[in-house]
């Protein structure tokens, strides 16, 4: 997409401090976190919403194992959560598909306050 900031992060349009980068996907720190640790994880390819990424769903896999193998590294091993923001309602800000993780407190047991 032409303008989505998210493509112009994975084609390098943009500079960014990748905390981890491959052909499929990346993580980045978010620039707004609403934890201590928040992290974002992006396909290169453009998915407005995982729905619509049925031909992506092989790197969305490798996005959660890598999660998983390098928690410890991110800070998150006393435990995160994974969210998914999915259209207006549900505060969907930038029209690419991507991965909050947070970590780094106690979040709490409410998923919607």
């Amino acid at each position: 997409m032409e303008n989505c900031i998210f493509c112009k992060l994975a084609k390098g349009e943009i500079p960014t401090d990748f905390v981890f980068n491959c052909d499929e996907f990346f993580i980045i720190k978010d620039i707004h976190p609403v934890a201590p640790i928040h992290y974002l994880a992006i396909p290169k390819a453009h998915y407005a919403r995982f729905e619509g990424a049925t031909d992506g769903m092989v790197a969305i896999q490798k996005i959660f194992q890598k999660i998983a193998e390098i928690k410890d590294e991110l800070g998150l091993s006393d435990g995160y959560r994974i969210i998914i923001n999915q259209g207006v309602n549900a505060h969907q800000e930038v029209q690419h598909l991507h991965i909050h993780i947070l970590g780094g407190k106690d979040l709490g047991s409410k998923i919607v306050s």
